[in-house]
């Protein structure tokens, strides 16, 4: 398997498995998310398409390259997020102060039962965490981990 290989295969697995994490840990766990959770998912929905590119793209070097680099790029975007976010869970620093889930549509009384219905959750509390880690921070910790890969792994590719 070939340098060029391996940074497609973590560029398309890590966001995945992580993605899933997420809506596992929503779905099955009851964890719901906050506004900063929501940000660190769409890096990763768009790292794996940008994976995907790349992956449909190998047969052309360069421009699988350039689309297993963005999708770092995302990744590392996402990791990013993910420190800032355990950053404000710790109280390292100021997060934001209001949370903005407003349901869209139907009748007045629909959007009131919607809002009264919706779990408030806050961003300077995690729900949950394993050795002091809050999910942000491993999803911090991981991403930049697999982005560090990737960006190795392209480094060494062969010159397309």
């Amino acid at each position: 398997m070939t340098n060029l290989s391996r940074a497609r295969l973590i560029a398309i697995l890590a966001p995945t498995f992580l993605l899933g994490g997420a809506l596992v840990s929503q779905y099955v766990f009851g964890l719901h998310p906050c506004e900063m959770c929501m940000w660190q998912r769409w890096p990763h929905l768009g790292a794996i398409v940008l994976a995907l590119i790349a992956i449909v793209l190998r047969g052309n070097p360069s421009a699988s390259k350039l689309f297993a680099a963005l999708a770092a790029l995302a990744i590392l975007g996402s990791g990013v997020t993910g420190f800032f976010h355990a950053g404000v869970e710790y109280g390292w620093w100021q997060g934001l102060t209001a949370c903005s889930t407003v349901p869209v549509g139907g009748s007045t009384d629909d959007v009131l039962a919607s809002i009264m219905n919706t779990p408030l959750t806050r961003c300077d509390v995690a729900p949950w965490s394993l050795f002091g880690i809050s999910l942000a921070g491993y999803n911090g910790l991981l991403s930049l981990a697999a982005a560090l890969a990737i960006f190795a792994l392209l480094s060494k590719a062969k010159k397309a």
